[in-house]
């Protein structure tokens, strides 16, 4: 894990460098790469590498609304019983309580900036979550931090 902690305070100036993270804040989870682009208490923003064939399952986030803003690629999303798909220049938006997921299904990578709000717990969870390699632990981690997974096999075609 991180040897800093994240703390969150008010939204802090300045410039986030192209393919940097704040405070080079980098995050592999499960196959994807994050990079920290922004953190405060009202809003927390990375961007995501996605090779092909990864994807987070369904789940919800029961106290932040999220936002992605596709940069390249297509992802396969479910969204409240829907599946759609978004490319590049979409922004799928997803309130608070709404079951999705995200898949790279296609051949190539994709890039995205997500964004939540509030923060929440979320960028502690990815502390936690880095190089972690049990999913079995990676959705136990989850729910302390305020992002319950639907149960295997709940959603078809997930």
């Amino acid at each position: 894990m991180f040897g800093d902690e994240i703390v969150l305070g008010p939204l802090p100036k300045g410039i986030t460098l192209a393919n940097e993270g704040v405070q080079k804040r980098i995050w592999n989870i499960l196959g994807h790469t994050y990079y920290m682009k922004a953190a405060s208490d009202s809003s927390f923003a990375f961007e995501t590498y996605d090779p092909p064939g990864t994807g987070v399952p369904p789940h919800v986030h029961p106290t932040q609304d999220e936002h992605i803003y596709v940069l390249e690629g297509v992802f396969t999303l479910y969204l409240d019983g829907q599946w759609e798909t978004a490319g590049p220049g979409d922004t799928v938006r997803m309130p608070r309580n709404l079951p999705h997921a995200y898949y790279n299904r296609s051949e190539a990578p994709t890039r995205a900036l997500f964004w939540v709000s509030p923060s929440g717990k979320l960028a502690q969870l990815f502390d936690k979550l880095h190089d972690l390699e049990d999913p079995a632990e990676v959705v136990r981690l989850s729910a302390e931090c305020d992002v319950n997974f639907l149960p295997p096999g709940s959603v078809e075609g997930a």
